[in-house]
């Protein structure tokens, strides 16, 4: 296949427009479940008709308005949808190419952003929160089952379930698709925070593939949070999360070198990271704490990324003020991954044997089992302290749990040499 190939030009559209395509048509036909059925036929025409008739001169535009098109027959067929959203329709049939963004703005709520205000329909009360979360990052997210089952680290089978079940309960219940008055809104930030932030993770560490990471993903949910922002300028977390988000963002270009292969953040080029980021995360973090009231989790987080941000190498880093961030951010936030990471810089502040008693009891805990950072940062702390044949069968167990390829082959290489990887 060739550069232009038809059917990856389909594929790469597709990835990139699918998200905005759901939430446009649940905006026309108010269920989330049909509007990922009639995108889903929309991707099924364009792999049928491009390699046949070529590709679009715009087809972005051109999934959207064919999948458009599918949704005004259905509304046509299914007349209890109600009166407005037949007059949408017709709106939508009838108008201009020129047109039809004035039928959009006619949608528009306090919101503003179609991908913002699905997310915010998608964390439904009548839901439970895995089920919200897990239904937002497969429809908004691009994530597959997989991915997400890995990010919140339970059975694949688990989430698939979770998913069908959250379709079926917001139709079951009759849920409609509008948002609640923005004096709700809070209610179900929450929710819509553990989203962006998942998404945001997925794209910074893939957590399977040949990609290190996917940049495409981190800027949807750091745009997504800059709007949530904007929208709640006065939710303390809402800006912890961005402050987060544009910090971890400003090491992209250091976390790769020239062949593509992954560099961790102890080996990084910290004149790599952008300092523009850096900046922002910084600002949206004072604001944070110019706001105050209790710390929340993504708040902390930041203050962590804000300690990296600021150090000029590993060495200069504040380790004992992120090991006491963690130590606050476990019991505000309980997670064995917290700890884990708590692990890491308590070994940095205070020494690798002292990290490592933490890491050994998060693996007696059983909670990271299938969770390869697990053995490498034991394997990190254990070559440390000299103990280089052990270290190096925790880095091939690491290296055999996980399912990105780009983090397999810094696993292979530390279980063949033994260094640490800080």
């Amino acid at each position: 296949m060739t550069a232009t190939d038809p059917y990856r030009v389909v594929e790469a559209v597709w990835r990139i427009e699918a998200a905005h395509l759901i939430a446009k048509l649940t905006r026309i036909v108010r269920d989330v479940g049909l509007a990922e059925e009639i995108a889903q036929d929309t991707l099924v025409i364009a792999f049928e008709q491009w390699p046949k008739q070529g590709v679009p001169r715009d087809p972005g535009p051109w999934l959207m308005a064919t999948a458009k098109h599918r949704a005004i027959d259905l509304v046509r067929r299914r007349i209890r949808y109600g009166e407005k959203l037949a007059e949408i329709g017709r709106a939508l049939e009838i108008a201009p190419v020129d047109e039809q963004d004035a039928v959009d703005d006619a949608l528009d709520d306090h919101v503003g952003d179609d991908l913002l205000r699905l997310i915010f329909i998608s964390c439904h009360p009548v839901l439970s929160t895995e089920a919200r979360t897990a239904l937002t990052l497969r429809v908004l997210g691009g994530l597959s089952t997989e991915e997400i089952a890995r990010a919140f680290l339970v059975a694949e089978s688990t989430v698939g379930q979770r998913i069908v079940r959250a379709k079926r309960t917001l139709a079951a219940k009759r849920v409609p698709f509008e948002l609640p008055p923005p004096d709700q809104l809070a209610e179900r930030l929450t929710s819509v925070l553990e989203v962006l932030y998942l998404i945001f993770n997925e794209g910074y560490s893939a957590t399977a593939g040949q990609d290190w990471m996917r940049p495409d993903l981190c800027r949807e949910a750091l745009r997504l949070g800059r709007v949530l922002a904007g929208l709640m300028p006065d939710q303390a977390e809402v800006h912890g999360l961005v402050a987060l988000m544009e910090i971890q963002s400003s090491r992209t270009w250091a976390r790769t070198d020239g062949a593509g292969a992954a560099i961790l953040l102890g080996d990084q080029d910290r004149t790599r990271w952008d300092r523009l980021l850096i900046r922002r995360g910084l600002a949206a973090l004072a604001r944070a704490q110019e706001i105050g009231g209790i710390l929340g989790p993504f708040v902390l987080q930041a203050e962590i990324a804000a300690c990296h941000a600021r150090a000029r190498s590993t060495q200069e880093t504040d380790w004992s003020r992120i090991a006491a961030l963690y130590l606050v951010l476990s019991h505000v936030w309980p997670s064995p991954v917290a700890e884990l990471n708590r692990a890491v810089a308590v070994g940095m502040a205070e020494g690798a044997a002292e990290g490592l008693s933490i890491a050994d009891r998060v693996q007696a805990s059983g909670a990271l089992d299938q969770y390869p950072l697990l053995p490498a940062v034991r394997a990190d702390l254990l070559a440390k302290l000299g103990r280089t044949a052990e270290s190096q069968q925790e880095y091939a167990r690491a290296a055999a749990l996980t399912r990105n390829a780009k983090e397999r082959e810094i696993f292979q290489a530390k279980a063949e040499g033994g260094t640490p990887i800080d």
